[in-house]
């Protein structure tokens, strides 16, 4: 029985009705209604904590120690502000991001939006590849064994899986990011200045501090994430009866990402910044800690590097598919077949070889490549953020479901600082290049 098409608020309702010998097996019923509602906020959230999040987190760690775990509060706040708006827009129209971005605000903005995503997106995608081949390197597998296989097995998974089974699967991905928990924990960090530092937030006038600020929201928070969860609760075929379940997803997903976050740099935090060591990416974490922590620190870090980076590596050419399909107004989804299809699973299998093929070139500067797609995603954050505000707003599009005064709020109060500390990382990341 196919329990999406279910309504869990109906299924509440009855039960009042029916006999209690009765109710047991029909709670039973609902609680698997309630199963399958959730998934896409899990998943796009949990996709963040990737290579390029793992390095930024540890670095953040190893750097500042715990005095910036106060920004995980805002932050956490503005990645559900966000994340909400994207899954009440797909609950309430059954449209993904790029397709209303294209009704509402025509072709050109459209395209400005798309090639800036695309690039940006593809950016991460080598930059995934590059964590798998470093995860693999401290397993001893050479990168063009683990590289090429792991690209064959995502593409299976995703073109010749069905939505069930791939959404199960990354979700299964999201759970491995639980090894930074156990390796923080072993790390025996002073659990009272952690906690001091979580409640009395530090500013420093320095660029490396401010930088550091900059570079953690934009981790944090990512355009291909509101593009993938909007896309796949329209998937869903959800209804608005869901909504409350969908935004619950939502919040969980954003909770759980942030908190794997926060353990990552309070590992880091506790070993590496006493000891004075610098890091420039996730690997060079892993291998650091194995003096403080011991050797099964760095087998814990590099399987929830590889996890992350294979569950990154699913969704971001998921999300990037489904944007530019919509953009395009061509079929899309992971129950078509190629005939239904093409464009769609098209545009997800040419980044994927493009990505493991560039991944594969010879001392590929990566943090070079970090600091462009950040580039890129400082630019186009912003202006997807402003899109997802009025698009909330929209009366025609939302109805009773639109933006309140309260979401206003948090939505414009996001939208206006994410921008303004993204503006001040494109003008830093540019002047690191250059």
């Amino acid at each position: 029985m196919d329990f999406r098409s279910v309504s869990p608020k109906s299924i509440a309702l009855k039960l009042r009705k029916v006999p209690s010998r009765l109710r047991r097996s029909l709670t039973e019923y609902r609680f698997f209604a309630y199963l399958a509602v959730l998934g896409p906020g899990i998943i796009a959230a949990a996709s963040g904590d990737e290579a390029s999040g793992i390095a930024t987190y540890s670095s953040a760690g190893a750097d500042y120690g715990y005095t910036l775990l106060w920004t995980f509060i805002p932050m956490t706040v503005f990645f559900i502000v966000a994340q909400e708006m994207c899954v009440r827009m797909g609950v309430v129209t059954g449209q993904g991001l790029a397709d209303l971005i294209r009704e509402q605000f025509g072709v050109r903005w459209t395209a400005l939006v798309m090639l800036a995503l695309l690039i940006a997106n593809f950016g991460i995608i080598v930059a995934e590849f590059v964590g798998i081949a470093q995860a693999s390197e401290l397993f001893g597998i050479s990168r063009y064994i683990s590289v090429p296989v792991t690209a064959v097995g995502i593409w299976l998974l995703v073109a010749r899986g069905t939505p069930k089974r791939v959404e199960q699967i990354f979700l299964l991905m999201a759970l491995v990011l639980f090894a930074y928990i156990i390796s923080a924990v072993a790390a025996k960090p002073d659990w009272g200045l952690v906690a001091k530092e979580f409640v009395t937030p530090t500013f420093r006038i320095e660029s490396g501090y401010l930088f550091t600020v900059m570079a953690l929201i934009g981790t944090t928070i990512t355009p291909f994430m509101q593009v993938f969860v909007q896309s796949s609760v329209v998937e869903k075929r959800l209804d608005t009866e869901d909504l409350n379940l969908a935004r619950a997803d939502a919040i969980l997903g954003v909770v759980l990402a942030n908190v794997v976050a926060v353990f990552i740099l309070i590992s880091t935090a506790a070993t590496l910044h006493v000891a004075g060591v610098k890091l420039e990416t996730a690997s060079d974490a892993a291998k650091a800690l194995v003096p403080f922590v011991g050797d099964y620190a760095e087998w814990l870090f590099g399987i929830g590097l590889f996890g992350a980076s294979m569950l990154a590596m699913g969704v971001l050419p998921l999300a990037t598919a489904y944007s530019l399909s919509e953009a395009l107004g061509f079929e899309k989804g992971l129950a078509r077949s190629f005939r239904e299809a093409p464009i769609f699973l098209g545009i997800f299998s040419a980044l994927i070889v493009l990505g493991a093929a560039v991944a594969l070139i010879p001392n590929i500067p990566q943090f070079s490549l970090l600091l462009f797609t950040q580039c890129v995603n400082g630019v186009l954050l912003p202006i997807l953020l402003v899109a997802i505000v009025i698009l909330s707003n929209n009366q025609e599009i939302m109805g009773e479901y639109r933006n309140r005064f309260v979401h206003n709020v948090f939505a414009w109060g996001t939208t206006v600082i994410v921008s303004i500390l993204s503006i001040l990382l494109i003008v830093k990341t540019i002047a690191d290049i250059f």
